[in-house]
């Protein structure tokens, strides 16, 4: 009992140093605003420290059966609102800075997400080739084929290059205005004529404003994932492989949902497994985002399929009869396992 009450001592200790230190452990918040100062009841250790359960191994041999599906969850959804909210902002601090304002208790998951990718601890993909120089429009970041990595040691605040790419990503296109030449002290370029004296301008440059991407801004999610049925466990089995944010893009034309970059979701299990999720029916049972998509407590609907076409349903279906095909796929996976066992 002595040694359980000292255990309990030291681990409390070591929650007040972690507050002072930060608002973070492993990358989760916590309960702790404050020195000697618990948000509650208990500290909220179990899911800011918790390890990753390791997915079970599969062999080539076993799996008999395999569908590999792209679907998207729409956050618009009630079900889905825990991977929306809560959500960030950005604080003006003076003409230059801003201080980008997050929840103190969770965190949606793009700013899971953003703020891992700035530490440099996830890989951004690219969504399209970005060496291109004719945009063909072809999007296959799904494959991971197009990495974007900070230098060696280095991360978002440390490496210029590896901000500037990461910004391209994080931040959409507001306008373009016209600004007048600053001289060297910072006043509008001004010269003169050396024969009539006439004052003379150079022609104002175009300046394209961008905006950081919020969460508010994030309308749905992409999954890539494999349904296999694995003979060795006699189970039907997914394996989510990438996730994907997708925002609304406005435009001359109207608008268009775009890719905004793609992640590696096992990657992403390390980082996932360690930060809060709501649960509207028990504040003592909130789970990680990790085991939110291992429960697959989330709504979505089937986009696209692996078939010979490599086309997605909406290239062949609309509306309504476009979310039966995602069904009909979604039947045929469970009339898979049912056949399996049907005798």
């Amino acid at each position: 009992m002595k040694k359980l009450i000292v255990s309990l001592l030291v681990f409390a200790s070591a929650g007040t140093v972690a507050a002072q230190q930060g608002p973070e452990i492993n990358g989760g918040p916590i309960n702790v605003p404050s020195e000697n100062i618990i948000d509650g009841v208990y500290i909220k250790e179990h899911v800011p420290t918790k390890r990753l359960i390791p997915y079970e191994f599969v062999r080539e041999a076993d799996v008999i059966w395999s569908k590999r599906v792209w679907r998207t969850i729409d956050l618009r959804e009630k079900i889905n609102h825990p991977l929306y909210f809560p959500f960030d902002t950005y604080q003006k601090i003076d003409d230059q800075n801003e201080e980008w304002v997050r929840n103190t208790s969770r965190w949606s998951l793009y700013t899971v997400m953003k703020h891992h990718i700035m530490n440099g601890d996830l890989i951004m993909f690219s969504p399209y080739n970005p060496y291109d120089l004719f945009q063909n429009g072809t999007l296959d970041g799904d494959q991971f084929k197009y990495p974007i990595r900070p230098g060696v040691g280095k991360n978002y605040f440390t490496d210029s290059l590896y901000r500037n790419k990461v910004d391209e990503y994080i931040s959409v296109f507001v306008e373009a205005r016209l600004v007048p030449v600053k001289g060297v002290n910072g006043e509008d370029s001004v010269a003169y004529d050396p024969i009539t004296g006439d004052e003379m301008r150079p022609e104002p440059v175009e300046e394209k404003i961008y905006e950081k991407i919020l969460s508010k801004d994030i309308v749905a999610y992409e999954l890539k994932e494999d349904w296999f049925f694995d003979k060795e466990r006699s189970v039907m089995d997914v394996r989510i492989l990438g996730i994907c944010p997708v925002i609304y893009e406005k435009t001359k034309e109207g608008g268009k949902y775009k890719e905004l970059f793609w992640l590696y979701f096992p990657h992403c299990r390390f980082v996932f497994n360690n930060y809060f999720t709501y649960n509207s029916k028990n504040d003592a049972q909130w789970m990680s985002f990790d085991d939110l998509f291992w429960k697959r407590i989330f709504s979505s609907y089937i986009y696209r399929e692996s078939n010979v076409f490599e086309r997605k349903i909406d290239s062949y279906k609309n509306g309504v009869d476009a979310l039966m095909e995602s069904n009909k796929i979604t039947e045929e996976i469970r009339n898979i396992e049912h056949d399996v066992w049907h005798f």
